[in-house]
């Protein structure tokens, strides 16, 4: 039985080469983001900067006008306002920013939404969040991925050598910034959402990093003979199969959460598809160009490279 193989068993590419060029594209990118960040900051959600959320559907199902039902909101004069539509046709969100005063002016604000669309809406759903919920928001989510960062790094240090660590965090580092950087140039509403696909991208980036690390720590043990440089070429080739089959089907599934999840998702779903694509660069030509900079030792010799089988040789 033949297995699906998307990248030749005998692929023997020179990964490395490029490293110059990949830390070239890293630097501009991250230039990039430092500036937006600077120029543009982020485009906070209500999760992170206080504001209203309802959620609503139109009493007739056969049709639906978002122009109507922004044209009703705007009589409210409410201040800044977005409106979307979610899921199907009919259903639509509601963001309006933080009210002037307390709590009671922002339920004030939503009875008023209530009294102007309960003729042709009904209101599924409808949200508060305040500044100081939003500012303890945005600190435990700066924290859980700063503690998530931190945690990779200590845990590539006792799986491996500090050198490997050192190259997983800058690598992880350089997925997080980027991602962000994301949100910043495009402009894309950044909340708890975005931290958790944040997350996600980093333990996916770690998980195919940690794969190629491992395949570089036995071919160092394996084959004495050999520099570095060569080692850390067949080790990203014997696992480049492994990293384009598991990259492809995570962004087939990721692409269909795209364009068919909705706009709840669609922000989310972006943010993981960027985070595998820029993962699976950082894990090849980041994170394992990095350690061409140590003089990691070879540790002792596991098999005589004379004594491996030709297909593993080849492979």
């Amino acid at each position: 039985m033949k297995l699906l193989r998307l990248v030749p068993s005998n692929t023997n590419l020179d990964f490395l080469k490029l490293r110059n060029y990949a830390f070239i594209f890293s630097t501009i990118i991250i230039l990039g983001t430092l500036l937006s960040l600077f120029v543009n900051s982020l485009n906070y959600g209500i999760d992170f900067k206080g504001g209203i959320l309802l959620e609503l559907r139109s009493k007739n199902i056969n049709s639906s006008n978002i122009d109507d039902l922004r044209s009703k909101i705007s009589t409210l004069e409410a201040g800044e306002v977005s409106i979307q539509n979610f899921g199907k046709d009919v259903d639509f969100l509601v963001r309006i920013q933080k009210q002037e005063g307390d709590e009671k002016q922002q339920i004030a604000m939503i009875e008023k939404v209530k009294s102007i669309t309960n003729k042709d809406y009904e209101i599924r759903r409808s949200e508060f969040v305040g500044p100081v919920v939003g500012d303890e928001l945005k600190t435990a989510g700066m924290l859980a991925v700063g503690l998530a960062l931190i945690s990779i790094m200590v845990y590539i240090w006792f799986r491996f050598e500090w050198q490997f660590s050192i190259a997983a965090i800058i690598a992880l580092t350089h997925d997080v910034v980027t991602t962000v950087g994301l949100f910043s140039i495009l402009q894309l509403e950044f909340n708890l959402a975005t931290i958790a696909a944040i997350l996600t991208t980093a333990g996916y980036s770690i998980n195919d990093t940690v794969v190629i690390f491992d395949r570089v720590r036995e071919n160092l043990r394996r084959y004495k003979s050999k520099d570095h440089y060569f080692i850390y070429n067949k080790s990203i080739n014997e696992t480049l199969s492994r990293t384009v089959i598991t990259s492809v089907t995570t962004l087939v599934a990721l692409f269909i959460i795209f364009f068919f999840g909705g706009a709840v998702l669609s922000d989310f779903s972006l943010a993981m598809i960027w985070g595998v694509l820029i993962g699976t660069f950082s894990s090849i030509f980041v994170a394992v160009a990095i350690l061409t900079f140590f003089n990691i030792d070879k540790g002792e010799k596991i098999q005589d490279e004379k004594n491996v089988p030709e297909y593993e040789r080849n492979n």
